[in-house]
């Protein structure tokens, strides 16, 4: 182990991945801010669900917009290598607070985003190909210590592996689920879309997608198979892409692939850009290597055992919870689960007191179309919702409130059922991790991991 970390390798691949990701990261700030979403999601919004344990990150306003430029900016600086220790923390924060603000708009590429900020920001991503390492020839060096990339490949390879553990359930195997239920909405698609038809179809992509994740990580690793595995990578990516609105993650994750790949490739990549930036070949060729202080190299080491070591462990927590995952959603999130289920339903909420106040609660006066659609299948929000009519109502004349709600969910075809016993008071209930037995019984049984 101790010969394992002095081992130095090329920083070039880390330097392309830092150029790549900032930019990718850019055009998303910008295609967001294009298309009018950040005052749809975080502005225009009367109310915001923020994650449990993170209630102190509230919507800035119209001020979200300052977070937004700042956000773009640092990716850009982070690409460019320009003021990289600052850049990095800076989007770092930035990207998270974003994310945090509102559970509405979890996605599992945000999550990922923000860890690989976070990796970056202990990783010598600007010693080489960078305006840093430009304006400090002091900098400079082309070799780092192989355990600063080998840690990027080993979280890209743990996203992977633990998406491919959640498919190994009966819905996706056996049953073709949800993909039976979008593939065929497809079908107009032209050239490819009649396959889309044929029910042999969802079955082939859902084997396809499970062996995809569990193994794309290990063909990467080696050289022998990597050409076709980073090919299929790309066709895989690709199809996503190109079937779901799921913005930018398809593209983020065949960037992120290329880390896989050797010091030459990046070299030739960095040679090829360097001749168009009019850079010298001393620039290129620094003949050095960046080394941490022994104090430094050893916090940073401890540091990365205790993230990985949370990397590991958290996507089991659901192993804590009674219940079927995919209906409670108890450990769901944070746990690299991609595209596993289709939910939907509604929720009507009933607000009364012990002085008659009774009402029926049109959600549309507090919520977007998409924070209703979110709330009414998953029950921390639909907690939260109550909690918030509660306090609403409180302020409005009713004498301690009560909310009661009657929510029908279905699951991956399924039949709608109750998801919240009805006779719960949810105003009383509080949130935590510990288990939430006011969620009924799915009375079905999804074989799996």
């Amino acid at each position: 182990m101790r010969n394992y970390f002095r081992e130095t390798t090329s920083a070039a691949p880390l330097a392309v991945f830092r150029l790549l990701f900032g930019l990718m990261l850019f055009g998303s700030i910008v295609r967001f801010w294009s298309k009018g979403w950040i005052a749809d999601l975080y502005i225009k919004p009367r109310y915001f669900f923020p994650f449990y344990g993170f209630e102190f990150v509230k919507p800035l306003g119209i001020y979200t917009y300052v977070l937004f430029a700042v956000c773009g900016l640092s990716a850009l600086f982070v690409a460019v290598g320009l003021f990289y220790r600052a850049a990095i923390v800076s989007l770092f924060l930035s990207f998270t607070y974003i994310e945090l603000i509102d559970k509405s708009t979890y996605l599992n590429h945000y999550y990922f985003t923000s860890m690989v900020c976070f990796l970056l920001v202990f990783l010598p991503a600007h010693v080489y190909f960078s305006v840093d390492a430009y304006r400090n020839r002091r900098l400079l060096a082309d070799q780092i210590p192989a355990w600063c990339i080998d840690s990027m490949k080993l979280f890209v390879g743990l996203l992977y592996f633990f998406a491919g553990l959640a498919k190994l359930n009966s819905d996706w195997l056996l049953n073709a689920l949800p993909l039976r239920i979008w593939l065929p909405a497809h079908n107009d698609l032209p050239v490819v879309g009649f396959l889309f038809n044929y029910p042999w179809i969802p079955i082939a992509f859902s084997w396809f997608g499970c062996l995809y994740d569990l193994s794309i990580p290990f063909l990467l690793w080696n050289r022998q198979t990597r050409p076709w595995a980073y090919a299929a990578v790309v066709v895989f990516h690709g199809l996503t892409a190109f079937l779901f609105p799921i913005g930018m993650f398809p593209y983020i994750m065949i960037v992120t692939a290329l880390i896989f790949f050797s010091a030459h490739f990046h070299l030739t990549l960095i040679r090829r850009l360097g001749k168009l930036c009019f850079l010298p070949t001393s620039f290129l060729l620094a003949h050095r290597t960046y080394i941490y202080t022994p104090v430094i190299a050893k916090s940073i080491r401890g540091l990365l055992v205790f993230f990985f070591a949370i990397q590991l462990m958290f996507p089991l927590r659901y192993l804590l919870y009674p219940g079927e995952l995919f209906w409670t959603e108890q450990g769901y999130r944070f746990s690299w689960r991609v595209m596993l289920m289709e939910k939907a339903g509604y929720a009507q909420f009933t607000v009364k007191d012990n002085s008659g106040h009774r009402t029926i609660v049109n959600n549309t006066e507090f919520l977007t179309p998409l924070q209703e659609k979110m709330m009414a299948t998953q029950p921390d929000m639909l907690l939260q919702y109550a909690h918030l009519l509660r306090d609403y109502y409180a302020q409005h004349g009713f004498q301690k409130p009560e909310v009661y709600v009657d929510s029908y969910v279905a699951l991956n075809g399924r039949l709608g059922k109750p998801m919240i016993n009805p006779e719960t008071n949810l105003a009383n209930e509080q949130d935590s991790f510990k288990n939430k037995e006011w969620i009924t019984s799915f009375n079905d049984k999804i074989y799996g991991f």
